[in-house]
């Protein structure tokens, strides 16, 4: 058994954690990750930036200071899920370099899991 890259790592948290939620590019029961990433961008272009933010906002979520208003009236506010703030920089890098508006290595979690 191999180990798991960094890389790897934050997609693993990421779909194991996020996307019971966030589907990649369908809002369905909250916005796509595609719609968030976007808002995030467009506030916090730098990595950095963008990583404390976002990874700051989801360990305590608050309505006042959510970027995304439009998305709490139409899905209400993001429960508080207990994950610690070096969970969530790891999950917040992955949405950063990420494009998942196409295809990529862990896509389809399911496939990618069972070829390890």
């Amino acid at each position: 058994m191999s180990s798991l890259s960094a890389t790897d790592m934050r997609a693993l948290l990421f779909h194991g954690n996020c996307i019971t939620c966030h589907d990649e590019v369908k809002s369905i029961s909250a916005p796509s990750i595609n719609e968030i990433k976007k808002h995030y961008l467009r506030a916090f272009p730098i990595k950095k930036d963008f990583v404390a933010y976002m990874s700051k906002w989801v360990v305590k979520p608050k309505a006042e200071t959510s970027i995304m208003q439009e998305s709490i009236k139409k899905y209400e506010l993001m429960p508080e899920l207990g994950y610690d703030i070096s969970t969530l920089e790891e999950i917040s890098a992955y949405i950063y370099d990420t494009d998942f508006s196409k295809k990529h290595e862990w896509h389809l979690l399911p496939s990618t899991i069972n070829s390890q």
